[in-house]
């Protein structure tokens, strides 16, 4: 099947729905970004790429660029919380040597990936809320403002409350994980290295990382907590409360918690994984097919590697129905063990009794300083992945 002058119209501006807009049209697909905000950018914050990631954006011709708006990792650090003291280090040097590792500001690569759409001919319409859509021969989305849209092919990269997702699957309730979390960029005058710091205390943990050339710090605190929280990405809180929940953290974290003057909150919710990603000439990708929790710094990058499988499957099979049915095959096994693996996480960081805090900070110390390859090869399945060559 070709998808030379194909019509697809992507319903969100994100990092899923940018990527796939932008394989689709490398192609030869006539595609359409439907994004309800009033223009293409996101709330700041730092994402990772693992290698995973890394190859898409290489495919895609941008493998150059994003090394430019990106601060190479070095390593994943597991530190105690009291004194900052080092548990255990995964080596990123000990990846292969194609094998990048990125630390990089959302807004950098949403703005990299539009730019890069938009010379591929992809139109960008911007304040398009789409309200529902009806699949069929000619799948149609309904707008907030009364208008309608119809192409070849729509698909949803519309994230955890998709519209595209709900017309397959009908409405699935979340349920919240009894886990909150503060975000927040700060500048970096406490001279952070080049790694992710993971501090990880009672029922509690702090994830640090530099940003654009190590001036600022992508800041992520993550707290147990009985009573529910809206979810969403967009709430703010005081950060006198953030100081409060971690006051009794050592390390790099007091100095880090007190250059915080603006801090977004959210709840963490789970979502299942959906049943059904596509249905007549429709289709979901990221968020919308497989919201994951944010232990693994996956969820962009399984969002990436779906755009490319669904762009592949497109122009590989004999008709759209097949290649679909052939996307979710090549996807779903392995985004439902990515988003449990996260799921089953948190725990490890939220070591509440201190005899058995001490014992797995031990075996992790251990393990860390005897098998240091051992160590990084548990994540092999995922950073030694490449979906460009599947």
């Amino acid at each position: 099947m070709t998808l030379i002058g194909m019509n697809i119209g992507v319903l969100g501006g994100g990092i899923g729905g940018l990527t796939a807009a932008l394989a689709l049209a490398q192609r030869g697909a006539q595609v359409t970004v439907l994004e309800q905000a009033e223009k293409i950018s996101e709330v700041g914050a730092g994402i990772q790429i693992s290698p995973n990631g890394v190859c898409v954006l290489r495919a895609l011709g941008l493998g150059d660029a994003i090394r430019a708006v990106s601060v190479k990792a070095e390593a994943v650090e597991l530190r105690d919380y009291k004194a900052g003291r080092l548990v255990t280090r995964l080596d990123l040097g000990l990846l292969e040597a194609d094998q990048d590792y990125f630390f990089v500001h959302r807004a950098d690569l949403i703005d990299l990936l539009a730019t890069a759409c938009r010379e591929a001919g992809v139109s960008i319409k911007l304040l398009k809320q789409a309200t529902t859509v009806t699949p069929g021969t000619r799948p149609t989305v309904a707008l907030a403002n009364g208008d309608s849209f119809s192409a070849d092919l729509i698909i949803g990269a519309d994230g955890l409350h998709s519209v595209v997702r709900k017309a397959l699957n009908g409405t699935t309730a979340p349920f919240f994980t009894h886990q909150t979390a503060w975000r927040a960029t700060v500048p970096n005058t406490m001279n952070h290295p080049n790694v992710a710091q993971v501090h990880m205390g009672p029922k509690r943990h702090v994830v640090s990382y530099p940003l654009r050339g190590g001036e600022l710090v992508n800041l992520v605190a993550v707290q147990e907590r009985m009573e529910w929280v809206e979810e969403g990405w967009t709430h703010r809180d005081d950060p006198k409360n953030l100081r409060a929940a971690f006051a009794d953290f050592g390390g790099m974290v007091p100095a880090l918690l007190e250059e915080v003057t603006e801090v977004g909150l959210w709840g963490l919710f789970r979502h299942p994984v959906a049943q059904k990603w596509f249905g007549e000439n429709v289709a979901i990708l990221g968020d919308a097919a497989h919201p994951t929790l944010p232990f693994m710094a996956q969820g962009a990058v399984m969002a990436m590697e779906d755009a490319w499988m669904l762009a592949d499957s497109l122009s590989g099979a004999e008709d759209i129905s097949v290649a679909l049915a052939l996307y979710q095959s090549r996807r779903h096994e392995r985004c439902t063990k990515i988003v449990a693996q996260a799921s089953g996480n948190a725990w490890k960081y939220h070591l509440s009794g201190l005899p058995m805090r001490m014992a797995a900070h031990t075996g992790m110390r251990l393990l860390g300083a005897l098998a240091p390859r051992k160590m990084m090869g548990q994540f092999d399945w995922i950073y030694r992945f490449d979906v460009t060559s599947d």
